[in-house]
Protein backbone atom coordinates (compact mmCIF):
# COMPACT_ATOMS: atom_id res chain seq x y z
CA UNK A 1 0.00 0.00 0.00
CA UNK A 2 2.07 2.94 -1.44
CA UNK A 3 -0.26 5.44 1.34
CA UNK A 4 1.07 6.68 4.31
CA UNK A 5 -1.79 5.64 6.03
CA UNK A 6 -2.58 1.62 6.90
CA UNK A 7 -6.58 0.50 6.69
CA UNK A 8 -7.78 -2.60 9.03
CA UNK A 9 -11.76 -3.50 9.71
CA UNK A 10 -10.78 -0.82 13.05
CA UNK A 11 -10.07 2.14 10.94
CA UNK A 12 -13.45 4.44 11.47
CA UNK A 13 -12.61 6.77 8.86
CA UNK A 14 -10.17 8.15 7.24
CA UNK A 15 -9.20 12.00 5.73
CA UNK A 16 -5.80 10.60 4.00
CA UNK A 17 -5.96 12.03 0.97
CA UNK A 18 -3.40 10.36 -0.99
CA UNK A 19 -4.99 7.31 -0.15
CA UNK A 20 -8.59 8.50 -1.86
CA UNK A 21 -6.69 9.76 -4.77
CA UNK A 22 -4.94 5.73 -4.62
CA UNK A 23 -8.27 4.11 -4.66
CA UNK A 24 -9.92 6.64 -7.26
CA UNK A 25 -7.50 5.80 -9.52
CA UNK A 26 -7.63 2.05 -9.08
CA UNK A 27 -11.27 2.62 -9.39
CA UNK A 28 -10.77 4.14 -13.38
CA UNK A 29 -8.51 0.56 -13.65
CA UNK A 30 -11.12 -1.40 -12.09
CA UNK A 31 -13.78 -0.06 -14.30
CA UNK A 32 -12.25 -0.69 -17.20
CA UNK A 33 -11.73 -4.51 -16.90
CA UNK A 34 -15.82 -4.96 -16.41
CA UNK A 35 -17.17 -7.43 -18.51
CA UNK A 36 -14.30 -9.58 -19.22
CA UNK A 37 -14.77 -13.84 -19.27
CA UNK A 38 -13.16 -15.36 -15.93
CA UNK A 39 -12.06 -18.38 -17.24
CA UNK A 40 -10.15 -21.30 -14.41
CA UNK A 41 -8.49 -24.19 -15.03
CA UNK A 42 -9.47 -26.03 -18.16
CA UNK A 43 -9.23 -29.59 -18.93
CA UNK A 44 -7.61 -30.47 -22.52
CA UNK A 45 -11.18 -31.67 -23.84
CA UNK A 46 -13.54 -29.42 -21.81
CA UNK A 47 -16.79 -29.19 -23.37
CA UNK A 48 -18.38 -25.98 -23.48
CA UNK A 49 -20.17 -24.74 -20.03
CA UNK A 50 -22.28 -21.88 -19.08
CA UNK A 51 -21.26 -19.03 -19.03
CA UNK A 52 -22.82 -17.02 -15.45
CA UNK A 53 -23.28 -12.87 -16.42
CA UNK A 54 -22.55 -11.44 -12.58
CA UNK A 55 -23.98 -7.89 -12.56
CA UNK A 56 -23.06 -5.02 -10.12
CA UNK A 57 -25.30 -4.75 -6.57
CA UNK A 58 -25.01 -1.02 -7.00
CA UNK A 59 -25.95 -1.15 -10.52
CA UNK A 60 -27.69 -4.55 -11.75
CA UNK A 61 -27.31 -2.99 -15.67
CA UNK A 62 -24.09 -3.12 -15.37
CA UNK A 63 -22.08 -6.27 -15.87
CA UNK A 64 -19.42 -6.98 -13.51
CA UNK A 65 -17.93 -10.24 -15.38
CA UNK A 66 -19.03 -13.20 -16.91
CA UNK A 67 -17.80 -16.19 -15.59
CA UNK A 68 -17.11 -19.61 -17.15
CA UNK A 69 -18.29 -22.09 -15.26
CA UNK A 70 -15.69 -25.04 -14.58
CA UNK A 71 -17.04 -28.52 -16.24
CA UNK A 72 -16.96 -31.72 -14.46
CA UNK A 73 -13.89 -32.67 -16.64
CA UNK A 74 -12.36 -28.98 -15.59
CA UNK A 75 -12.57 -30.27 -11.93
CA UNK A 76 -11.42 -33.53 -12.30
CA UNK A 77 -8.16 -32.43 -14.00
CA UNK A 78 -7.65 -29.55 -12.18
CA UNK A 79 -7.35 -31.84 -9.17
CA UNK A 80 -5.56 -34.26 -11.25
CA UNK A 81 -3.03 -31.40 -12.17
CA UNK A 82 -2.85 -29.99 -8.48
CA UNK A 83 -2.36 -33.67 -7.25
CA UNK A 84 0.26 -34.79 -9.44
CA UNK A 85 2.01 -31.28 -8.38
CA UNK A 86 1.62 -32.43 -5.09
CA UNK A 87 4.99 -34.23 -4.36
CA UNK A 88 7.12 -31.54 -5.54
CA UNK A 89 5.88 -28.88 -3.94
CA UNK A 90 5.39 -30.89 -0.68
CA UNK A 91 9.34 -31.42 -0.87
CA UNK A 92 10.42 -27.70 -2.05
CA UNK A 93 12.54 -25.81 0.83
CA UNK A 94 9.75 -24.47 2.97
CA UNK A 95 12.34 -21.32 3.12
CA UNK A 96 11.62 -21.47 -0.68
CA UNK A 97 8.10 -21.58 -0.27
CA UNK A 98 8.03 -18.73 2.69
CA UNK A 99 9.92 -16.60 -0.66
CA UNK A 100 7.08 -17.17 -3.46
CA UNK A 101 4.03 -16.64 -0.67
CA UNK A 102 5.97 -13.04 0.59
CA UNK A 103 6.71 -11.94 -2.66
CA UNK A 104 2.73 -12.72 -3.39
CA UNK A 105 1.67 -10.51 -0.29
CA UNK A 106 3.85 -7.98 -1.61
CA UNK A 107 1.77 -8.30 -5.22
CA UNK A 108 -1.79 -7.77 -3.54
CA UNK A 109 0.01 -4.76 -1.66
CA UNK A 110 1.17 -3.03 -4.35
CA UNK A 111 -2.54 -3.33 -5.86
CA UNK A 112 -4.61 -2.80 -3.24
CA UNK A 113 -6.44 -0.10 -4.53
CA UNK A 114 -7.20 -1.74 -8.39
CA UNK A 115 -8.40 -4.81 -6.24
CA UNK A 116 -10.18 -3.25 -3.61
CA UNK A 117 -12.18 -1.02 -5.83
CA UNK A 118 -12.79 -4.08 -8.22
CA UNK A 119 -14.42 -5.70 -5.11
CA UNK A 120 -16.95 -2.65 -4.43
CA UNK A 121 -17.98 -2.72 -8.17
CA UNK A 122 -18.18 -6.55 -7.81
CA UNK A 123 -19.67 -7.30 -4.40
CA UNK A 124 -20.83 -3.76 -3.00
CA UNK A 125 -18.24 -3.27 -0.05
CA UNK A 126 -17.55 0.51 0.33
CA UNK A 127 -14.04 1.63 0.00
CA UNK A 128 -12.44 1.38 3.53
CA UNK A 129 -13.96 -2.19 4.14
CA UNK A 130 -12.43 -3.24 0.63
CA UNK A 131 -9.61 -1.88 1.41
CA UNK A 132 -9.01 -3.90 4.57
CA UNK A 133 -10.19 -6.68 3.09
CA UNK A 134 -7.56 -6.50 0.68
CA UNK A 135 -4.87 -5.79 2.78
CA UNK A 136 -6.10 -8.56 5.47
CA UNK A 137 -5.51 -10.57 2.44
CA UNK A 138 -1.81 -9.93 2.11
CA UNK A 139 -1.08 -9.38 5.97
CA UNK A 140 -2.70 -13.11 6.32
CA UNK A 141 -0.31 -15.05 3.96
CA UNK A 142 2.89 -12.69 5.50
CA UNK A 143 1.44 -14.02 8.70
CA UNK A 144 1.49 -17.52 8.20
CA UNK A 145 5.04 -16.98 6.28
CA UNK A 146 6.36 -15.54 10.03
CA UNK A 147 4.62 -19.10 11.66
CA UNK A 148 6.72 -20.86 9.10
CA UNK A 149 9.94 -19.34 10.25
CA UNK A 150 9.33 -18.95 13.55
CA UNK A 151 8.49 -23.02 13.74
CA UNK A 152 11.64 -23.80 11.58
CA UNK A 153 9.08 -25.16 9.02
CA UNK A 154 7.34 -27.48 11.79
CA UNK A 155 10.41 -29.55 11.99
CA UNK A 156 11.20 -30.17 15.54
CA UNK A 157 14.25 -32.34 17.04
CA UNK A 158 12.74 -34.89 19.32
CA UNK A 159 14.27 -37.10 22.69
CA UNK A 160 16.60 -39.95 23.13
CA UNK A 161 16.21 -42.84 24.07
CA UNK A 162 18.94 -44.93 22.60
CA UNK A 163 22.02 -43.33 21.81
CA UNK A 164 22.00 -44.15 18.41
CA UNK A 165 18.51 -42.87 17.16
CA UNK A 166 17.97 -39.92 16.14
CA UNK A 167 14.02 -38.74 15.93
CA UNK A 168 12.21 -35.84 14.85
CA UNK A 169 8.53 -34.82 14.53
CA UNK A 170 8.03 -33.49 11.12
CA UNK A 171 4.30 -32.18 10.01
CA UNK A 172 3.64 -32.43 6.33
CA UNK A 173 1.22 -31.67 3.86
CA UNK A 174 -1.75 -33.56 3.24
CA UNK A 175 -1.34 -33.34 -0.61
CA UNK A 176 -4.82 -31.36 -2.58
CA UNK A 177 -6.13 -28.80 -0.03
CA UNK A 178 -9.66 -27.31 -1.28
CA UNK A 179 -10.61 -23.75 -0.52
CA UNK A 180 -14.41 -23.05 -1.06
CA UNK A 181 -14.49 -19.15 -0.72
CA UNK A 182 -17.42 -16.85 -0.10
CA UNK A 183 -18.74 -14.17 -1.67
CA UNK A 184 -18.08 -11.47 1.05
CA UNK A 185 -14.59 -11.64 1.91
CA UNK A 186 -13.34 -12.63 -1.96
CA UNK A 187 -9.77 -11.63 -1.15
CA UNK A 188 -9.10 -12.32 2.58
CA UNK A 189 -11.23 -15.84 2.25
CA UNK A 190 -9.80 -16.86 -1.31
CA UNK A 191 -6.11 -15.72 -0.45
CA UNK A 192 -5.71 -16.27 3.29
CA UNK A 193 -6.57 -19.94 3.34
CA UNK A 194 -4.91 -20.40 -0.18
CA UNK A 195 -1.56 -18.85 1.50
CA UNK A 196 -1.66 -21.24 4.71
CA UNK A 197 -2.24 -24.30 2.07
CA UNK A 198 0.84 -23.15 0.05
CA UNK A 199 3.09 -22.21 2.79
CA UNK A 200 2.81 -25.37 4.70
CA UNK A 201 3.24 -27.78 1.41
CA UNK A 202 -0.18 -28.29 0.09
CA UNK A 203 -1.31 -27.44 -3.78
CA UNK A 204 -4.31 -25.92 -3.96
CA UNK A 205 -7.75 -26.03 -5.54
CA UNK A 206 -9.53 -22.95 -5.02
CA UNK A 207 -13.80 -22.57 -5.65
CA UNK A 208 -14.76 -18.69 -5.10
CA UNK A 209 -18.25 -18.20 -5.02
CA UNK A 210 -19.53 -16.28 -8.91
CA UNK A 211 -19.80 -12.86 -6.88
CA UNK A 212 -15.99 -13.28 -6.15
CA UNK A 213 -14.52 -14.90 -8.79
CA UNK A 214 -13.52 -11.96 -10.65
CA UNK A 215 -11.66 -10.94 -7.33
CA UNK A 216 -9.98 -14.03 -7.29
CA UNK A 217 -8.69 -14.10 -10.69
CA UNK A 218 -7.21 -11.20 -10.10
CA UNK A 219 -5.85 -12.61 -6.73
CA UNK A 220 -4.22 -15.89 -8.48
CA UNK A 221 -2.80 -13.11 -11.07
CA UNK A 222 -0.21 -12.16 -8.03
CA UNK A 223 0.15 -16.03 -7.24
CA UNK A 224 1.51 -16.67 -10.52
CA UNK A 225 3.89 -14.01 -11.29
CA UNK A 226 5.78 -14.05 -7.55
CA UNK A 227 6.90 -17.08 -9.07
CA UNK A 228 4.61 -19.86 -7.92
CA UNK A 229 4.26 -22.72 -10.62
CA UNK A 230 0.91 -22.84 -12.04
CA UNK A 231 -0.19 -26.59 -11.18
CA UNK A 232 0.36 -26.04 -7.78
CA UNK A 233 -3.09 -23.79 -7.39
CA UNK A 234 -5.55 -24.45 -9.84
CA UNK A 235 -9.07 -21.67 -9.86
CA UNK A 236 -11.92 -24.10 -10.29
CA UNK A 237 -15.19 -21.14 -10.74
CA UNK A 238 -18.25 -22.09 -11.00
CA UNK A 239 -21.72 -22.43 -8.54
CA UNK A 240 -22.66 -25.07 -6.02
CA UNK A 241 -22.05 -27.48 -8.38
CA UNK A 242 -18.51 -27.38 -8.97
CA UNK A 243 -18.15 -27.14 -5.28
CA UNK A 244 -20.07 -30.36 -4.53
CA UNK A 245 -17.60 -31.60 -7.53
CA UNK A 246 -14.48 -30.34 -5.48
CA UNK A 247 -15.82 -32.20 -2.29
CA UNK A 248 -16.40 -35.32 -4.14
CA UNK A 249 -13.18 -36.27 -5.06
CA UNK A 250 -11.39 -38.23 -2.92
CA UNK A 251 -7.88 -36.80 -4.32
CA UNK A 252 -9.00 -34.14 -1.59
CA UNK A 253 -6.72 -33.96 1.29
CA UNK A 254 -8.25 -31.70 2.94
CA UNK A 255 -11.07 -28.82 3.03
CA UNK A 256 -11.31 -25.17 4.29
CA UNK A 257 -14.96 -23.84 3.83
CA UNK A 258 -16.57 -20.55 4.84
CA UNK A 259 -20.64 -20.37 3.88
CA UNK A 260 -23.76 -21.87 5.33
CA UNK A 261 -24.48 -24.10 8.42
CA UNK A 262 -26.18 -26.56 6.55
CA UNK A 263 -23.78 -27.02 4.09
CA UNK A 264 -20.80 -26.57 5.68
CA UNK A 265 -22.30 -29.62 8.11
CA UNK A 266 -22.72 -31.43 5.00
CA UNK A 267 -19.05 -31.72 4.07
CA UNK A 268 -18.06 -31.66 7.82
CA UNK A 269 -20.29 -35.27 7.85
CA UNK A 270 -20.07 -37.06 3.87
CA UNK A 271 -16.41 -35.64 3.40
CA UNK A 272 -14.34 -38.50 4.86
CA UNK A 273 -15.62 -41.51 3.49
CA UNK A 274 -12.92 -44.24 4.23
CA UNK A 275 -10.63 -42.21 7.35
CA UNK A 276 -11.02 -38.94 8.70
CA UNK A 277 -9.51 -35.81 7.14
CA UNK A 278 -9.52 -32.20 7.94
CA UNK A 279 -12.76 -30.05 7.43
CA UNK A 280 -11.89 -26.44 8.72
CA UNK A 281 -15.28 -25.01 7.88
CA UNK A 282 -16.67 -21.46 9.66
CA UNK A 283 -20.23 -21.20 9.10
CA UNK A 284 -21.50 -18.04 10.18
CA UNK A 285 -22.74 -16.89 13.69
CA UNK A 286 -25.35 -14.94 15.43
CA UNK A 287 -23.70 -12.82 17.26
CA UNK A 288 -24.55 -10.99 20.16
CA UNK A 289 -23.46 -7.86 22.56
CA UNK A 290 -24.53 -7.12 26.00
CA UNK A 291 -25.21 -3.66 27.35
CA UNK A 292 -24.50 -3.22 30.87
CA UNK A 293 -26.07 -0.84 32.90
CA UNK A 294 -22.48 0.38 33.71
CA UNK A 295 -22.28 0.84 29.69
CA UNK A 296 -20.80 3.92 27.95
CA UNK A 297 -24.10 4.14 25.50
CA UNK A 298 -22.50 6.47 23.14
CA UNK A 299 -19.77 4.19 22.49
CA UNK A 300 -21.90 0.71 22.65
CA UNK A 301 -24.31 2.22 20.33
CA UNK A 302 -21.32 3.19 17.68
CA UNK A 303 -19.98 -0.09 18.45
CA UNK A 304 -23.50 -1.96 17.27
CA UNK A 305 -24.09 0.23 14.66
CA UNK A 306 -20.70 -0.12 12.78
CA UNK A 307 -21.07 -4.42 13.44
CA UNK A 308 -24.56 -4.36 12.50
CA UNK A 309 -24.73 -2.54 9.27
CA UNK A 310 -20.97 -2.59 8.22
CA UNK A 311 -21.29 -4.31 4.68
CA UNK A 312 -24.75 -3.94 5.06
CA UNK A 313 -24.90 -6.56 7.80
CA UNK A 314 -23.17 -8.81 5.19
CA UNK A 315 -20.79 -10.69 7.86
CA UNK A 316 -20.70 -13.71 9.51
CA UNK A 317 -19.31 -12.06 12.71
CA UNK A 318 -21.83 -9.06 12.28
CA UNK A 319 -23.69 -8.06 15.47
CA UNK A 320 -27.38 -9.32 15.10
CA UNK A 321 -29.21 -9.25 18.54
CA UNK A 322 -28.30 -6.91 21.58
CA UNK A 323 -29.09 -7.90 24.82
CA UNK A 324 -29.60 -4.23 26.85
CA UNK A 325 -30.06 -3.63 30.92
CA UNK A 326 -33.94 -2.54 31.26
CA UNK A 327 -32.47 -0.12 32.98
CA UNK A 328 -30.91 1.85 30.11
CA UNK A 329 -32.78 0.10 26.96
CA UNK A 330 -34.32 3.44 26.40
CA UNK A 331 -31.44 5.09 26.05
CA UNK A 332 -29.61 2.75 24.77
CA UNK A 333 -32.00 2.54 21.50
CA UNK A 334 -32.25 6.11 21.36
CA UNK A 335 -28.39 6.47 20.67
CA UNK A 336 -28.58 3.02 18.08
CA UNK A 337 -30.95 5.19 16.05
CA UNK A 338 -29.72 8.17 16.14
CA UNK A 339 -26.47 6.62 15.29
CA UNK A 340 -27.37 4.67 12.38
CA UNK A 341 -29.78 7.68 11.10
CA UNK A 342 -26.25 9.27 10.96
CA UNK A 343 -24.73 6.51 8.61
CA UNK A 344 -24.30 7.66 4.80
CA UNK A 345 -25.66 5.19 2.61
CA UNK A 346 -24.13 5.24 -1.21
CA UNK A 347 -22.53 3.99 -3.59
CA UNK A 348 -19.52 1.54 -2.22
CA UNK A 349 -17.21 3.67 -4.87
CA UNK A 350 -18.18 7.07 -3.20
CA UNK A 351 -15.72 8.72 -0.44
CA UNK A 352 -18.08 8.89 2.29
CA UNK A 353 -20.51 5.84 1.79
CA UNK A 354 -20.48 3.67 5.10
CA UNK A 355 -23.76 0.93 3.86
CA UNK A 356 -23.90 -0.06 0.39
CA UNK A 357 -26.07 -2.72 -0.96
CA UNK A 358 -26.66 -6.21 -0.71
CA UNK A 359 -25.51 -8.58 -3.01
CA UNK A 360 -28.12 -9.66 -4.47
CA UNK A 361 -32.57 -10.18 -4.57
CA UNK A 362 -32.29 -13.18 -2.74
CA UNK A 363 -31.24 -10.85 0.48
CA UNK A 364 -33.67 -7.94 -0.83
CA UNK A 365 -36.23 -10.92 -0.11
CA UNK A 366 -34.79 -11.91 3.26
CA UNK A 367 -34.94 -8.50 4.46
CA UNK A 368 -38.58 -8.06 3.24
CA UNK A 369 -39.57 -11.00 5.21
CA UNK A 370 -37.70 -10.08 8.35
CA UNK A 371 -39.27 -6.63 8.53
CA UNK A 372 -42.62 -7.39 7.98
CA UNK A 373 -42.24 -9.99 10.60
CA UNK A 374 -40.94 -7.71 12.91
CA UNK A 375 -43.65 -5.21 12.57
CA UNK A 376 -46.14 -7.96 13.89
CA UNK A 377 -44.59 -9.02 16.80
CA UNK A 378 -42.21 -6.00 18.20
CA UNK A 379 -41.18 -2.33 16.86
CA UNK A 380 -39.35 -1.10 14.27
CA UNK A 381 -37.63 1.85 15.68
CA UNK A 382 -35.25 2.77 12.27
CA UNK A 383 -35.30 1.35 8.91
CA UNK A 384 -37.49 -1.26 7.59
CA UNK A 385 -37.22 0.04 3.72
CA UNK A 386 -36.36 -0.71 0.52
CA UNK A 387 -34.34 1.97 -0.79
CA UNK A 388 -32.92 0.65 -4.14
CA UNK A 389 -34.51 1.39 -7.72
CA UNK A 390 -34.05 5.19 -7.74
CA UNK A 391 -31.61 7.06 -10.45
CA UNK A 392 -29.09 7.69 -7.18
CA UNK A 393 -29.38 3.78 -5.83
CA UNK A 394 -30.34 1.73 -8.80
CA UNK A 395 -29.69 -1.46 -7.02
CA UNK A 396 -30.24 -3.92 -4.03
CA UNK A 397 -30.33 -1.10 -1.42
CA UNK A 398 -31.77 -1.67 2.30
CA UNK A 399 -32.42 1.04 5.14
CA UNK A 400 -30.27 -0.10 8.66
CA UNK A 401 -33.16 -1.42 10.95
CA UNK A 402 -33.54 -1.53 14.46
CA UNK A 403 -36.34 -3.48 15.64
CA UNK A 404 -37.26 -3.85 19.53
CA UNK A 405 -40.07 -5.48 22.01
CA UNK A 406 -39.35 -9.02 20.05
CA UNK A 407 -39.34 -12.06 22.25
CA UNK A 408 -36.24 -13.06 22.67
CA UNK A 409 -36.96 -16.46 21.26
CA UNK A 410 -38.45 -14.93 18.17
CA UNK A 411 -36.38 -16.23 15.20
CA UNK A 412 -34.95 -12.67 14.80
CA UNK A 413 -32.72 -13.60 17.31
CA UNK A 414 -32.35 -17.16 16.19
CA UNK A 415 -31.74 -17.16 12.52
CA UNK A 416 -28.88 -15.74 10.67
CA UNK A 417 -30.04 -13.27 8.64
CA UNK A 418 -26.87 -11.62 6.22
CA UNK A 419 -28.60 -8.12 6.35
CA UNK A 420 -28.49 -4.57 7.68
CA UNK A 421 -30.48 -5.63 10.71
CA UNK A 422 -29.97 -5.90 14.40
CA UNK A 423 -32.74 -7.21 17.52
CA UNK A 424 -32.89 -5.30 20.68
CA UNK A 425 -34.24 -6.80 23.63
CA UNK A 426 -34.54 -5.63 26.99
CA UNK A 427 -33.09 -7.78 30.01
CA UNK A 428 -33.31 -7.57 33.58
CA UNK A 429 -29.57 -8.25 34.77
CA UNK A 430 -26.23 -8.89 33.40
CA UNK A 431 -26.53 -12.09 34.34
CA UNK A 432 -29.68 -12.68 32.10
CA UNK A 433 -27.97 -10.66 28.90
CA UNK A 434 -24.89 -13.59 29.67
CA UNK A 435 -27.29 -16.35 29.55
CA UNK A 436 -28.87 -15.33 26.62
CA UNK A 437 -25.89 -14.68 24.36
CA UNK A 438 -24.72 -17.82 25.47
CA UNK A 439 -28.14 -19.53 23.73
CA UNK A 440 -28.50 -21.05 20.85
CA UNK A 441 -25.81 -23.41 18.70
CA UNK A 442 -23.33 -20.02 17.16
CA UNK A 443 -20.65 -19.45 18.79
CA UNK A 444 -18.40 -16.90 16.48
CA UNK A 445 -17.91 -13.97 17.81
CA UNK A 446 -19.55 -11.45 20.59
CA UNK A 447 -19.36 -8.14 22.42
CA UNK A 448 -19.77 -6.62 25.83
CA UNK A 449 -20.25 -2.99 26.97
CA UNK A 450 -19.32 -2.22 30.51
CA UNK A 451 -17.25 -0.46 33.05
CA UNK A 452 -17.68 -3.11 35.55
CA UNK A 453 -14.79 -5.26 36.06
CA UNK A 454 -16.23 -8.03 37.58
CA UNK A 455 -18.76 -7.80 34.84
CA UNK A 456 -16.18 -8.39 32.22
CA UNK A 457 -14.56 -10.61 33.64
CA UNK A 458 -17.50 -12.75 33.78
CA UNK A 459 -17.98 -11.95 30.22
CA UNK A 460 -14.38 -13.19 29.24
CA UNK A 461 -14.31 -16.50 31.45
CA UNK A 462 -18.04 -17.18 30.50
CA UNK A 463 -18.92 -16.52 26.59
CA UNK A 464 -19.15 -18.68 24.51
CA UNK A 465 -17.52 -17.22 21.37
CA UNK A 466 -14.47 -17.56 19.43
CA UNK A 467 -13.90 -14.15 18.91
CA UNK A 468 -14.80 -11.67 21.59
CA UNK A 469 -14.63 -7.72 22.36
CA UNK A 470 -14.73 -5.61 25.28
CA UNK A 471 -15.68 -1.87 24.66
CA UNK A 472 -15.20 -1.90 21.27
CA UNK A 473 -16.64 1.19 19.74
CA UNK A 474 -14.82 0.49 16.32
CA UNK A 475 -17.00 -2.92 16.46
CA UNK A 476 -18.87 -4.18 18.77
CA UNK A 477 -18.00 -8.12 17.09
CA UNK A 478 -16.15 -7.19 13.97
CA UNK A 479 -12.65 -6.26 13.21
CA UNK A 480 -10.50 -9.51 13.84
CA UNK A 481 -6.77 -9.11 12.37
CA UNK A 482 -4.19 -11.44 11.37
CA UNK A 483 -2.00 -11.66 14.31
CA UNK A 484 -3.86 -9.95 16.31
CA UNK A 485 -7.41 -11.23 16.81
CA UNK A 486 -7.30 -14.92 15.42
CA UNK A 487 -10.91 -15.56 14.29
CA UNK A 488 -12.71 -18.70 14.29
CA UNK A 489 -15.93 -19.60 16.19
CA UNK A 490 -17.06 -22.43 18.87
CA UNK A 491 -20.19 -25.03 18.33
CA UNK A 492 -21.97 -24.81 15.31
CA UNK A 493 -19.69 -21.84 13.92
CA UNK A 494 -16.69 -23.98 13.20
CA UNK A 495 -15.36 -27.01 12.90
CA UNK A 496 -11.70 -27.44 14.39
CA UNK A 497 -11.72 -24.63 17.65
CA UNK A 498 -8.39 -23.44 16.27
CA UNK A 499 -8.59 -19.94 14.43
CA UNK A 500 -7.28 -17.84 11.21
CA UNK A 501 -5.00 -15.34 11.89
CA UNK A 502 -3.63 -17.42 15.11
CA UNK A 503 -0.98 -19.14 16.69
CA UNK A 504 -2.45 -22.62 15.93
CA UNK A 505 -4.06 -22.46 12.66
CA UNK A 506 -1.26 -23.51 10.29
CA UNK A 507 -0.83 -27.01 12.18
CA UNK A 508 -4.69 -27.31 11.14
CA UNK A 509 -3.38 -28.00 7.16
CA UNK A 510 -0.37 -30.25 8.30
CA UNK A 511 -0.04 -33.91 9.86
CA UNK A 512 2.45 -35.25 11.86
CA UNK A 513 5.30 -37.57 11.15
CA UNK A 514 7.52 -39.08 13.84
CA UNK A 515 11.13 -40.01 11.97
CA UNK A 516 13.16 -42.05 13.53
CA UNK A 517 16.90 -43.21 12.29
CA UNK A 518 19.28 -45.39 13.27
CA UNK A 519 22.74 -43.55 13.15
CA UNK A 520 25.05 -46.34 14.19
Amino acid sequence: MTSAQRVTYATLTSDNEDLHRSYEAGAVVAGGLLGREITGHRAPRSTKSTLHEVTGPHDPSVVISRVRESTAADVADGIATAKAASLRWATTDWRERVAILDRVADLISDRVYELAALMSLENGKNRLEALGDVEEAADMIRYYCTQMVDNNGYNHPMGTIVDTERTRSVLKPYGVWAVIAPFNFPAALSAGPTGAALVTGNTVVLKPSLTGAFTAAKLFECFTEAGLPPDVAVLLPGGDEVGKAVVDDERIGGITFTGSSQTGFDIFNGFSRHYPKPVMAETGGKNPTIVSANADLDAAALGVARSAFGYAGQKCSACSRVYVDASVHDDFVARLVETTRGLTIGSPIERDTFVGPVVDREAVERYRRAVEHAKKCGTVAVGGRFLGGTAELPGHYLAPTVVTGVDVSDDLFVTELFAPFVAVAAVSSFDEGLRLANAGHAGLTAGCFSSDQDEIDRFLNEIEAGVVYVNRPSGATTGAWPGVQPFGGWKASGSTGKAGGGLYYLPEFLREQSQTVVTA
